[in-house]
């Protein structure tokens, strides 16, 4: 790939199917990490991170490009900001664990993707 097609794509973070995938694995990953009474499907997840290399790659993004992404400290950064929003707007409170229990409870539910990555124990 040349340096003139990498710079015709925007930044991954800009890009709504890769990045707020990313962030929704990081809002599974807090939860079963807050909640004892759930856990992670962690096979899907990892599927789910693969899948999206996958789909950049198809949208022209090298896998330097990509790496860079999924391994820079800022867009970490951002992505768990926009995942403590969310969290946060969604009634968790950092110091009550079992807040953090009600919103993957609801998370599985609702089956959207948070609670595909998400089961109870």
């Amino acid at each position: 790939m040349t340096a003139g097609t990498a710079s015709a794509n925007p930044h991954l973070r800009d890009v709504p199917e890769i990045d707020g995938l990313l962030v929704e694995v990081r809002i599974a990953d807090k939860i079963r990490k807050k909640c004892d009474d759930i856990s992670a499907r962690l096979l899907r997840a990892n599927g789910l991170v693969y899948g999206l290399k996958s789909k950049a790659r198809d949208m022209g993004y090298s896998e330097t490009e990509i790496n860079a992404y999924i391994n820079s400290d800022a867009d970490k950064e951002r992505q768990r900001d926009l995942r403590d929003a969310y969290m946060f707007s969604r009634g968790v409170d950092k110091d009550k664990p079992e807040t953090y229990c009600a919103l993957g409870k609801a998370e599985i539910e609702k089956g959207g993707q948070i609670g595909a990555l998400l089961r109870m124990k």
